[in-house]
């Protein structure tokens, strides 16, 4: 089975567009209602839901241990720190060159690792 990514990302131009550019890369994309705790990482866009940190914050409360990558906009400092303390790597928007490709196959390496 290929590490599945889920998207979560409410704003549909953005959401395409990233299905797009990872498709090419050859990532496999999670759908709605697939289980999140079983995919390989989640992208999770700092606008998901107006609050895609609060959003992070619940899936780690409820015990997801996830790779996660959140993407933001100008974050702030203690903005970085938050997400950070939630075992989150932030990548800034606007996305430039491989940034997100490049940080989703590193998280990857330990799921590659224990799946193969």
């Amino acid at each position: 089975m290929q590490a599945q990514i889920a998207l979560l990302v409410s704003d549909v131009a953005v959401l395409s567009s990233l299905q797009f550019v990872l498709s090419v890369e050859g990532f496999e994309l999670a759908t709605v209602g697939d289980d999140l705790a079983t995919c390989a990482a989640l992208v999770i866009d700092q606008e998901y839901q107006t609050d895609g940190l609060a959003a992070l914050r619940t899936l780690r409360e409820g015990g997801n241990t996830v790779p996660v990558i959140l993407l933001a906009t100008n974050p702030t400092r203690v903005f970085r720190a938050r997400v950070a303390s939630a075992d989150a790597i932030i990548i800034e928007k606007p996305l430039l060159g491989d940034a997100l490709s490049d940080t989703i196959f590193h998280v990857l390496q330990p799921w590659k690792a224990a799946s193969g």
